[in-house]
């Protein structure tokens, strides 16, 4: 079993539950939280052993580049090289269920990032519990889909939590949840934008992009 497994409110967290998660992310913990699109494995997009972690816990190659949470625009253009085109994108869109591929900053370390084309995948979620963990910390949190072969599709929040207890530090279960399904992915490398990945939000994304090619 996880070393703790905490219950954090929705809607109103609990900061000293906060705290404790954030305490153990900056000691190099590997944590599962509760997102906007459901439940993910994290950890300090810094460390990179807490990562080596959560590689091996997806069975995921090296090679993948990990998908981290910012919490604003601001924090964003931090890690990633943002276009006008994208800077005016990406603020109509979050927070929400979107990805955006950037061109990563000099901060987002080399084992985060896709080593062949040096870009980040970056999220900003419209998640109350996210978010707080986002402010506390300080810093971005690596968000990867909790998902294996243990877990199959009709299994409940609950569930996961058992499931991924196992592996990780702290565990955070909710009282709620609206888990909206996995994100949609936008390559913003160039201001030719592509849909890697029709998810969440896929209408409101199209919509968008239409207008603003008008």
């Amino acid at each position: 079993m996880a070393s703790l497994v905490l219950s954090i409110h929705s809607k109103t967290p609990e900061l000293r539950k906060i705290e404790k998660v954030v305490n153990a992310l900056q000691e190099g913990a590997v944590i599962l939280y509760p997102t906007d699109t459901g439940f993910t494995l994290g950890c300090e997009l810094s460390n990179k052993e807490a990562i080596q972690r959560i590689r091996a816990i997806r069975r995921i190659s090296d090679s993948k580049a990990m998908t981290f949470l910012c919490n604003s625009l601001s924090n964003i253009a931090e890690f990633a090289k943002v276009s006008n085109t994208a800077y005016k994108t990406i603020k109509a869109l979050i927070p929400g269920p979107y990805t955006f591929i950037l061109p990563a900053s000099k901060l987002v370390p080399k084992f985060a990032q896709d080593p062949k084309r040096n870009t980040a995948g970056i999220r900003v979620p419209d998640n109350v519990l996210s978010q707080l963990l986002l402010k506390e910390n300080g810093a971005p949190i690596i968000s990867i889909s909790a998902k294996n072969d243990e877990v199959k599709e009709a299994f409940t929040p609950d569930d996961i939590v058992e499931v991924f207890s196992k592996h990780v530090d702290v565990a955070v279960r909710s009282d709620s949840y609206s888990f909206v399904g996995e994100s949609s992915v936008i390559d913003m490398t160039t201001d030719e934008f592509s849909i890697f990945r029709q998810g969440a939000g896929y209408e409101k994304l199209t919509n968008f992009l239409e207008e603003i090619e008008e």
